[in-house]
């Protein structure tokens, strides 16, 4: 699919290039695979180093948490104009089976939108092709600037 990145918003000035990616997204090694903002659905990769093992050799659970929250709001935030945002006010994570280093899917869809809140879901695929973990969200859309 051909990215519009000449859309506006946040979003689409940090695939462009125009402004940096967030930090927290450079750690998580953050990488846009595809994104269709008409069906509200988006597919991004992660690549988790050996510094997200915990002392199992495993991928700790609050790094899974991250990409998953990573996913799940970048599929409304890139259907948004350029003065709105949406914060994550509620993410819940079940982790299915443990996730090795390696680069990690992450497939986010819009469920429901209303006029503010959206809810959200979404699972993260481990290197084996097997699903590591799935999560719900509720996003609240505001205008830059409202309280």
């Amino acid at each position: 699919m051909e990215m519009d990145t000449q859309r506006p918003g946040l979003f689409w000035d940090v695939q462009a290039g125009r402004v940096p990616p967030p930090p927290a997204a450079v750690t998580l090694g953050w990488e846009l695979v595809e994104v269709d903002p008409e069906q509200g659905t988006i597919q991004v990769a992660f690549q988790a180093g050996e510094q997200f093992v915990n002392p199992v050799g495993v991928i700790q659970g609050g790094f899974l948490a991250a990409m998953l929250d990573d996913t799940l709001g970048p599929a409304l935030v890139a259907t948004l104009p350029a003065n709105q945002f949406a914060p994550t006010l509620d993410l819940h994570v079940q982790f299915l089976r443990p996730a090795r280093p390696g680069r990690l899917l992450g497939h986010g869809r819009i469920v429901k939108r209303g006029k503010d809140v959206c809810f959200l879901s979404g699972e993260l695929i481990g290197p084996d092709g097997k699903t590591v973990a799935v999560a719900t969200a509720t996003a609240r859309i505001q205008t830059t600037g409202q309280g």
